[in-house]
């Protein structure tokens, strides 16, 4: 049984033809059509519907491709992150990061890392909560929290500080008046995150203050939706000063309690190892500290 003339038929399938396959494969369009051949034959059946604009899946090629397309894609990929194991930047990095961390810090490295290596794969899934990368097979896993997270066999590694504030919009301000006192946010509609319980202030002379949150008016993990509600003036939202400085800028915000400051937000990366870390971890953890100015 040869293999290989099965995974010529997924890629023709995938690509659309088979001059598309040979260049996808680097291999001349008539070994391709020669695999295709011998699995027909093999087979005892026609799997493809030739025509001079498009080729189509007969009924069985149909059937065949939906039994192995899947596979062959995963020994590929798997290939592609064995290689990437060593010094080769390849294969898929799979990324979790929350929504606010990743728009504004992981996707610009991502795309620049992309850009340099055009083997590289990107994966970034959005997730509210930190995950195990371990339980997960994530290459890295962010995490943004308040305080340090509790010790466990996953390497932790802190990246960012990110410094928050507190943010409404001037048609709020003008409605119900503009908060001289961390106190006085308790008579304001309050725009949380998910894990919000209180929100932590610091004066200028050390002291701090803390402000409960148990009835905000919104309440989501994600940093967007928060975003729009404030600029939609229904409330007042506790936001990273970057991810709503575009918003600040247009006036459609502004910066309250300005004489305090916010708790900030501490971003781990948490990673499943350390030994024998693949390149394009290394690689992308390295720019990222280059982004933050720390070195990793």
């Amino acid at each position: 049984m040869n293999w290989d003339d099965y995974d010529v038929f997924c890629h023709v399938i995938e690509h659309g033809g088979f001059s598309a396959a040979a260049r996808a494969m680097d291999r001349p369009k008539s070994t391709v059509s020669a695999s295709i051949g011998r699995l027909e034959t093999e087979l005892g059946t026609r799997l493809l519907e030739r025509t001079t604009r498009q080729v189509r899946l007969t009924e069985p090629g149909e059937t065949l491709y939906q039994s192995i397309g899947v596979l062959f894609t995963g020994l590929r990929e798997a290939r592609t992150d064995a290689l990437a194991q060593g010094e080769v930047v390849a294969g898929t990095l799979r990324i979790a990061t929350p929504y606010e961390f990743g728009a504004h810090h992981i996707g610009p490295v991502a795309c620049s890392l992309m850009a340099r290596y055009p083997q590289l794969k990107v994966r970034i899934d959005v997730e509210h909560h930190a995950v195990n990368p371990l339980e997960h097979r994530y290459d890295i896993a962010f995490a943004m929290l308040d305080a340090g997270l509790p010790a466990s066999s996953v390497v932790q590694r802190r990246m960012f500080t990110l410094e928050r504030g507190v943010f409404a919009s001037p048609e709020l301000l003008q409605r119900l008046g503009e908060p001289v006192l961390p106190q006085d946010l308790s008579s304001l509609p309050l725009l949380c995150g998910s894990a919000d319980t209180k929100w932590t202030f610091t004066a200028a002379d050390g002291t701090s203050e803390a402000v409960p949150t148990p009835t905000s008016r919104l309440n989501s993990g994600n940093a967007d939706v928060r975003l729009q509600a404030a600029c939609a003036g229904l409330g007042v939202a506790r936001i990273t000063a970057t991810f709503c400085e575009q918003a600040v800028r247009a006036g459609k915000l502004r910066r309250l309690l300005t004489d305090y400051t916010c708790a900030p937000l501490r971003v781990y990366a948490l990673l499943p190892g350390k030994r024998l870390m693949p390149a394009k971890v290394r690689m992308f953890l390295d720019a990222l500290g280059e982004q933050a100015g720390i070195e990793i």
